[in-house]
């Protein structure tokens, strides 16, 4: 009787770990969902004040134009080169015309690597995929990156993203500032 009793105290024991292990599970469960809340939040937020900064420099750009007279100088001014981009800059809205130099180095690569897949038989790329062909660590930060720039680069029409997630190059014009995703 005595080596049942043990065995239900082992028994026992292996179910109150059990439960701890699964309270444990639940509540960890619990706070992924609440920082996915919180990150959702937060990329929002992110995203207005892109946008807000964007508009008031159009804005700004579009007051100066209208109350400057064009003179030769800056006709000149006009037909001189735009300055290098500068990493984490923006993204303009492609337009006919606009050479890829106007991207930041970092955008001028995925639109490198997804040219690269060009010929027929080879879609679109995931983020992931994208990373492995700019030679990056596939970790979720570095592919998370990739997904943004990608996704910005299709916001303003350098690159299609499919409904799957997966960019394509597909250069196509852009309605304007209120132009929606690109898919």
């Amino acid at each position: 009787m005595a080596e049942g009793c043990a065995v239900a105290s082992v028994l026992g024991m292996l179910e109150e770990r059990e439960a701890a292990a699964r309270g444990r599970v639940e509540g960890l469960r619990e706070e992924a969902a609440r920082l996915a809340e919180v990150l959702e939040a937060a990329e929002i937020e992110l995203d207005r004040r892109v946008i807000a900064r964007e508009e008031l420099v159009e804005a700004l750009a579009a007051s100066a134009a209208g109350t400057t007279a064009v003179t030769e100088a800056g006709a000149e001014e006009e037909a001189a080169p735009s300055p290098a981009p500068v990493p984490g800059s923006t993204v303009p809205p492609w337009r006919e015309g606009l050479p890829v130099t106007v991207l930041a180095p970092d955008c001028q690569r995925i639109l490198g690597v997804l040219e690269g897949r060009t010929p027929a038989g080879q879609g679109p790329l995931k983020a992931r995929e994208i990373a492995v062909g700019l030679g990056l660590e596939t970790t979720p930060a570095k592919v998370e990156g990739v997904r943004s720039k990608a996704r910005r680069l299709a916001e303003r029409g350098w690159l299609l993203q499919e409904t799957s997630g997966a960019f394509s190059v597909g250069l196509r014009s852009v309605a304007g500032p209120d132009a929606g995703p690109s898919v």
